[in-house]
């Protein structure tokens, strides 16, 4: 069996941000050699996530949108804000999106469906964080 590991790094400008990682992990999987197999790709920090979903503008709007009015960054409104952070709604946001994606390897190929794609989901951004990008297989 084969094993490739290989960390990216973003540190967005913004607040909240979503970045489409496909292509950097399309690549380390291309590297990997790997034909069959699993890449697994999570966010290694609490208040950022890993996802897969449609590449378009507007429903990233949208997941922004819909996010802030179930968890609005309000940092007097959370218990956790009260250790001195004021970040507790990206705790949330992250729980709410998720932590990691697992995609099959198929021909040496990521095996999608229509339209899919990996995200990465910043909640707490201006600073930098890592994705872990873990290919397994033969």
């Amino acid at each position: 069996m084969k094993s490739k590991t290989a960390y990216l790094t973003f540190n967005t400008p913004t607040r909240v941000a979503f970045v489409n990682i496909t292509p950097q992990v399309r690549k380390i999987v291309e590297e990997s050699g790997v034909k069959e197999g699993l890449v697994l790709v999570n966010a290694m920090h609490i208040s950022a996530s890993v996802f897969i979903n449609d590449n378009e503008e507007g429903l990233h709007h949208d997941f922004e949108k819909w996010l802030e009015r179930m968890v609005p960054y309000s940092p007097e409104q959370y218990m956790h804000n009260r250790t001195g952070e004021d970040n507790a709604d990206a705790h949330i946001k992250r729980q709410i999106m998720g932590r990691e994606v697992v995609v099959a390897i198929t021909n040496g190929r990521l095996d999608f469906g229509p339209w899919e794609q990996i995200f990465y989901g910043e909640f707490d951004g201006r600073r930098p964080k890592r994705v872990l990008v873990k290919v397994i297989g033969d």
